[in-house]
C-alpha cells in the first residue's frame, strides 16, 4: 500500500478509509480524531471523537459536556486499532494534549502533524520524531523571515519593563489555550513570583491546566482599578482593544505571538511591547522537522504552503499543498 493511500480529502477535511474517520474536521461527522483543543482542528458536534485525554477535557471545558455523543481517550504511545488501521497519537509539543496522529496499515505510516512546535515548553509534552512514510506538515510561520528567538529573552524585556514602570499595569494579549499557560510557566521560571492577574475568559482553562499538572502559582481576577499599577494582567488578545483593557491604570499593551515579528502586525494593533513568542514551529523548525521524519511525501498546509513546498522540492522531496493532495482520484 502506498501512504498516499490513507488519507485522502473529502469536504468535511482529511480522512483516512482504512479506519473511516476524519482528522481534525472542520464540520461534525460520525468519527473525528482531534489532535488538539484549539477551535480551528477541534469543534463540537462529533458523534464520535477520538483524541488524547487532555484534549477530551480541554474540549468538554470549551464546549460542555454533551457536545459529543460520545469520547473516546487515547493517551500518548498506546496504539488502537480502527477498521483496517493502527492509530497512535504522538505529542506534538504544541498545547497540552497535542498530538500528531499516527496512521499505519499495509506496511505504510502517514503523520498528521497537527499544529506543533520544537521549542522546549513547560506545560505540555515535548515534539516527538515519528519516521514516516508522508507527512502532513503545519506551515503557520513557513517563511525564511519567521526565526523565533529563545523564549527566555523575550520573558526578560516584560520583566524589565515592569521594573522600570512601576505605575503602569502591563496588559498581555495571550490566548487562552497554550499560551497564556506557557508564559505564566515561563514567568515563574524567570523567579516571578507575584500574583498573575487573568482576565475571566482565562481562568477555566488555567485551573484545567493546574489540575493536569503544570503549577502556575498565585492566580488572581483582574480587575480594573488602580491598586492594578504594576501588576502583569493576561487577557485575550481581542480584550485588549476594548474599554475592558482602557480601564487598567495607564496600561503597557504587549502581545505573545509569533506574528509580532511583523511590525505593521504589531503597529496596527496598538502593542507597545511585542513579544515574538510562538507555540508554532518557525522556518527553522519546520524544514529540521521534515528532514528528520524522512518521509518521501510531504503535503503541507495551514499556512505558507507554497514556500515549504519550494524548499522541499530542493531537497528532493514530493511536496504539495493539502488543499490540492489527496484529490487526484475524486476526478478534480
Amino acid at each position: 500500500m502506498r501512504a498516499t493511500d490513507l488519507l485522502t480529502i473529502r469536504p468535511e477535511g482529511l480522512y483516512c478509509p482504512q479506519a473511516d474517520l476524519f482528522i481534525d474536521p472542520h464540520r461534525p461527522v460520525p468519527r473525528a480524531l482531534v489532535t488538539h483543543g484549539h477551535a480551528d482542528h477541534c469543534r463540537p458536534g462529533h458523534d464520535a471523537l477520538l483524541a488524547t485525554p487532555e484534549t477530551i477535557a480541554i474540549a468538554k471545558v470549551r464546549y460542555g459536556e454533551t457536545a459529543f455523543a460520545s469520547t473516546q481517550a487515547l493517551p500518548y504511545g498506546e496504539t488502537l486499532r480502527v477498521g483496517g488501521a493502527d492509530i497512535r497519537l504522538a505529542p506534538s509539543g504544541h498545547v497540552l494534549g497535542a498530538a500528531q496522529a499516527v496512521i499505519e496499515a499495509g506496511g505504510a505510516r502517514a503523520v498528521v502533524s497537527g499544529d506543533y512546535k520544537r521549542e522546549a515548553d513547560p506545560t505540555c509534552a515535548p515534539f516527538e520524531v515519528v519516521e514516516c512514510d508522508l507527512f502532513i506538515t503545519e506551515a503557520t510561520f513557513g517563511l525564511p523571515v519567521f526565526r523565533h528567538p529563545p523564549i527566555g529573552g523575550e520573558i526578560a524585556r516584560l520583566l524589565a519593563s515592569l521594573a522600570a514602570q512601576p505605575e503602569r499595569a502591563h496588559a498581555v494579549g495571550a490566548y487562552s489555550l497554550g499560551k497564556a499557560q506557557r508564559l505564566i510557566a515561563e514567568l515563574r521560571a524567570a523567579g516571578y513570583d507575584r500574583p498573575i492577574y487573568l482576565h475571566g475568559a482565562l481562568e477555566k482553562l488555567c485551573a484545567l491546566y493546574e489540575a493536569h499538572g503544570v503549577p502556575l502559582g498565585r492566580l488572581e481576577k483582574a480587575a480594573a482599578k488602580a491598586g492594578m499599577a504594576g501588576e502583569l494582567v493576561l487577557a485575550p488578545p481581542s480584550a485588549l482593544a476594548d474599554r475592558w483593557a482602557r480601564r487598567l491604570p495607564d496600561p503597557v499593551i504587549c502581545a505573545a505571538s509569533g506574528w509580532m515579528r511583523v511590525r505593521q502586525r504589531a503597529k496596527q494593533g496598538g502593542v507597545e511591547l511585542p513579544m515574538v513568542i510562538s507555540d508554532h514551529a518557525d522556518w527553522d523548525g519546520l524544514c529540521a522537522t521534515i528532514r528528520e521524519v524522512g518521509a518521501g511525501t510531504v503535503w503541507v498546509t495551514h499556512g505558507a504552503e507554497e514556500a515549504l513546498c519550494h524548499w522541499c522540492a530542493g531537497q528532493g522531496i514530493d511536496a504539495r499543498p493539502l488543499s490540492v493532495a489527496g484529490r487526484e482520484g475524486e476526478g478534480d
